[in-house]
């Protein structure tokens, strides 16, 4: 009796789509004209998952090659298993020894969202916390911009698949199908905006004061008592178009500047509790896997999601802001938890 044939990527696609609509395994042998016992082992195979590793004898490497392929893991963190090995003159050893090898020495993650933080960059975030250690956080604004796409931050949208089943394949547009631009604030409890910024309007220095003019100033600002005024202060990351002479300046003829502009630290959205909010904000939008089909239905999310963010919970995020600087100090200028 000869072989049979291995079933084809095609084939097997076909299977478990098969299934997923509920047919019988029998009932799938007929469709595909294929012997049932073979679609039955398939799905046995398929149900086992992957087999667990099994380490084989390595492939003979000297001490001195290793400490060679260990300097060079540490010095090339992203780079293959192949182009590791090629800057140490070793050749010869096939993949799977190569990924053996350096198991022993690694493991394969992510690289960082956060940029490293220089010693220049650890003194000013020391600096700024020792210089603000002392200030009622409940007096200060802390701005800042979001930018939302129609499709959502990649790798968010995991959940259970069931046995048999095909994970759904989100919609991927390129770069995200667009997005919006939101800009807000919080102060004690209290939410300032979220604010859009107009469609294809880049924020330049121009831009980005017009903007406050036409939204913080005008609709929030001008109804603030003038105790309230004197009290505030202003927070602002160090993007270009708000550090620039030209927004200094303008905002300085509004009132805001010397004690009453924050000065920022380099590399510090971790200092800033409104990334908090857009946490909470980004969750609640793209829950489940939520799309968007347009940049209106996408904006009305963020704000229906920013009027159920309840000022218990911005009062919350501003008053950590003691236990932010204390941390920034306890761990020398580093990053701290978010």
């Amino acid at each position: 009796m000869g072989q049979t044939k291995d079933l084809t990527g095609s084939e097997k696609s076909k299977i478990v789509r098969y299934l997923a609509e509920g047919c019988s395994s029998l009932k799938t042998a007929k469709l595909l004209k294929r012997d049932h016992r073979t679609i039955k082992r398939f799905i046995q195979n398929s149900q086992q998952g992957r087999k667990k590793r099994v380490e084989k004898p390595r492939g003979k490497i000297t001490a001195h090659e290793l400490r060679k392929v260990k300097r060079a893991a540490a010095k090339m963190p992203l780079a293959t298993s192949l182009a590791i090995f090629q800057s140490c003159n070793i050749t010869g050893v096939p993949k799977s020894t190569r990924c053996a090898i350096l198991r022993d020495m690694a493991k394969v993650r992510k690289a960082e969202r956060r940029p490293p933080l220089n010693k220049t960059h650890k003194l000013k975030r020391q600096d700024w916390a020792k210089k603000y250690l002392k200030t009622d956080f409940s007096k200060v604004l802390w701005t800042d911009e979001m930018r939302v796409s129609l499709d959502g931050p990649d790798g968010w949208a995991r959940g259970w698949i069931g046995k048999g089943q095909r994970a759904p394949v989100p919609l991927r547009r390129q770069q995200g199908g667009g997005g919006v631009l939101v800009w807000a604030g919080i102060i004690k409890g209290e939410l300032v905006g979220p604010f859009r910024v107009e469609d294809g309007v880049k924020l330049n220095s121009q831009s980005y004061c017009k903007f406050l003019e036409d939204t913080f100033f005008k609709q929030w600002y001008r109804k603030k008592s003038a105790s309230f005024k004197k009290n505030m202060i202003f927070m602002q990351d160090n993007a270009p178009s708000h550090a620039s002479k030209y927004s200094t300046a303008w905002l300085a003829r509004k009132g805001l500047k010397e004690e009453k502009l924050m000065t920022w630290p380099p590399c510090s959205p971790d200092l800033n509790p409104i990334e908090n909010l857009w946490s909470i904000i980004k969750c609640e939008i793209y829950k489940e896997g939520k799309q968007y089909t347009s940049l209106n239905s996408v904006w009305e999310a963020v704000v229906a999601a920013a009027r159920n963010v309840d000022g218990e919970q911005i009062k919350t995020l501003t008053e950590s802001m003691d236990g932010r600087l204390l941390s920034v100090l306890a761990k020398k200028g580093g990053y701290i938890g978010r």
